[in-house]
């Protein structure tokens, strides 16, 4: 166990910033699941930005890698174009 006060805080910060991290990654997920299970090509379309934007933000937290986050906007895009 950490015995200077720095360390102990630093444990602290580590503990709710993961919670947080693992919150806002959770929320990117299930919004990638109802994107990718919309039928519908303008509701699809309407919820793609948002979705893009969640992703931006997990990759400029470094909480997904960056290209991983690329992948991910590509390959919905993808999806929503092809829908009918």
């Amino acid at each position: 166990m950490a015995n200077h006060k720095s360390a102990l805080k630093r444990i602290r910060q580590n503990e709710v910033r993961k919670v947080r991290n693992r919150y806002y990654h959770k929320t990117a997920r299930t919004a990638m699941k109802v994107l990718r299970n919309e039928e519908n090509k303008a509701a699809a379309s309407e919820q793609l930005p948002k979705v893009i934007a969640l992703l931006d933000k997990l990759a400029k937290k470094n909480i997904i890698h960056k290209n991983k986050a690329a992948n991910l906007k590509s390959k919905l895009t993808k999806h929503v174009n092809k829908l009918a």
